[in-house]
């Protein structure tokens, strides 16, 4: 292994699989090493047996579920937003070649009780039972408003002074409609953002309605065996572009020169040579901050759920104020239809920031939506950032995998990680306008 790259890169997440694919598409070396012995890290779908080792240790009897090749659980429950940062991605190094994918067929919210559906076009806002009739008119403007809305172009309203809170007072939007909006729609965490900039926000607004309109169900698909075959299509590209990957190598120490700049990573006593190293947070524990911990509790479920209009996939948010809470829960359920699982069964994943010495039990108001459950585990993993910027010593970290039920945190991540280690952002001019190949969709 003695040998110079450009880039090493540490961990097979979808974050360092990405950036392995994207500096080996701009022409650099690239070594990427794992300490276990599969892709994907925090973002791999294990198969049966290995959930269970991983996470119910002890149980012997595992039959009842099928066979254990046919699961491919989740265990960082997200969606991919279909006009979002990650399919831009996805087109421009037409990793799309290695993947198939499939819409997620229903994004609801959950209200006094009940799930319902999100509406996010004018038409669907006139229908919708969140809301009265007065109500609907107003929201139906108001989305009317969104959808026209383009950032370099002339607007009624002054969006660039102008909060949240004062654009929803201006279409007299009241605050059970805020909710949903804010919360299903423009996928917001929590309430702060209503005294942020408003600009964001309708950006977020306008991405919903133009993912909604690819495929007309919902703004989310969803790739066919699990979000673990997205780091491994992305491994493919570096590896086809002459990167190295080695699995299963434990990481005795990263080197520094006399200046304090990264010169190489040793693993079983041999040392490669680089110029630049990335890494997950769980490879540099000195160099990161806590930001908190995500509760995820993944369950087995082999029944339909009320309220979800038998959709085979979907999304259901609980908006904090439903349920006294200061962070949002995310439900994610996919079906046999997507290969996650066998025949009659699906896999349902709820997720939340932790904001209680009982993480577990934040989550009850989301997993009894779906009683019986035949299995489940709760996850609780701290979230972390790095310290610094990376530019100083060439060391670049990622950012944990927070509790949001899409990729679009991450695709920043991926982009700010691009733009400080090649010293310019990744240039768009040459993306294709749409979005997922159609050969690559059903």
């Amino acid at each position: 292994m003695d040998e110079e790259y450009d880039v090493i890169v540490l961990g097979t997440g979808l974050t360092e699989c990405v950036i392995s694919g994207l500096l080996s598409v701009s022409g650099k070396k690239v070594l990427h090493m794992d300490r276990n012995d599969y892709y994907g890290g925090k973002s791999a779908s294990l198969n049966l047996k290995q959930f269970f080792e991983m996470f119910k240790p002890g149980v012997e009897d595992i039959t009842k579920f099928g066979s254990s090749r046919d699961w491919n659980i989740d265990i960082v429950p997200k969606f991919v937003m279909a006009a979002g940062k990650l399919v831009r991605i996805l087109s421009f190094t037409k990793v799309t070649r290695y993947l198939d994918f499939l819409q997620v067929e229903g994004s609801f919210v959950y209200r006094a009780g009940k799930i319902h559906k999100v509406p996010s076009k004018n038409k669907e806002a006139r229908k919708s039972e969140l809301m009265g009739w007065l109500e609907k008119i107003r929201c139906a403007k108001f989305l009317s408003f969104v959808e026209d809305f383009e950032e370099d172009k002339p607007c009624k309203k002054p969006i660039p002074t102008m909060t949240m809170e004062q654009l929803f007072d201006d279409f007299s939007i009241k605050p059970d409609t805020r909710e949903f909006l804010g919360h299903a729609v423009a996928l917001h965490t929590s309430d702060d953002y209503l005294l942020q900039p408003a600009l964001p926000s309708v950006l977020r607004l306008k991405l919903y309605n133009e993912s909604l309109e690819r495929y007309g169900v919902s703004p989310y698909i969803y790739p066919l065996y699990g979000l673990g075959e997205l780091p491994q299509a992305f491994a493919r590209l570096s590896a086809v572009y002459g990167g190295t990957y080695m699995l299963n190598k434990p990481i005795d120490s990263i080197e520094y020169d006399e200046a304090g700049h990264v010169t190489g990573v040793t693993s079983s006593g041999e040392t490669a040579r680089c110029k630049i190293v990335v890494g997950d947070p769980s490879y540099f524990t000195k160099r990161v901050k806590s930001e908190g911990h995500v509760v995820r509790c993944v369950c087995f479920i082999n029944h339909k759920v009320e309220g979800t209009l038998d959709a085979e996939a979907y999304q259901i948010i609980i908006p904090q104020n439903q349920v006294g809470r200061k962070h949002d829960i995310y439900v994610s359920c996919i079906s046999s239809k997507f290969n996650v699982c066998p025949a009659g069964w699906s896999v349902v994943i709820a997720s939340t920031t932790v904001e209680t010495e009982t993480p577990e039990a934040e989550l009850a108001p989301a997993l009894a939506l779906f009683e019986p459950i035949q299995e489940k585990a709760f996850i609780v993993e701290e979230c972390f950032v790095p310290l610094d910027d990376g530019k100083k010593d060439g060391v670049f970290i990622s950012k944990s995998y927070d509790a949001t039920s899409h990729f679009e945190s991450t695709s920043d991540d991926v982009l700010s990680l691009y733009e400080r280690i090649m010293g310019e952002p990744l240039d768009w001019t040459a993306l294709p306008t749409t979005s997922v190949d159609d050969d690559d969709m059903e």
